[in-house]
């Protein structure tokens, strides 16, 4: 069987899955338990990561190469 991600919810005794699917006795399954509420801070700290990464990857007086230094296009490429 392919793995597959079903919705499911804890009601106090079971987990309960949240729609029909069919499962054969002592099938393998893996739970994750999912906070009930986005961590912001963790989201801001990978936020704040990235912004880091992209400065360092970046100096300030950074050279702006305008379209016409391109010698070859990329055909596949679609400027939106």
């Amino acid at each position: 069987m392919k793995p597959v991600t079903l919705r499911a919810h804890f009601d106090g005794q079971y987990i309960r899955l949240d729609e029909p699917f069919e499962l054969e006795p002592d099938t393998a399954l893996i739970v994750t338990v999912l906070p009930d509420e986005p961590d912001i801070a963790e989201d801001g700290a990978w936020a704040l990561l990235a912004r880091q990464g992209l400065a360092a990857a970046y100096s300030a007086d950074e050279i702006e190469y305008p379209t016409s230094a391109i010698k070859e296009s990329n055909p596949e490429y679609a400027r939106g």
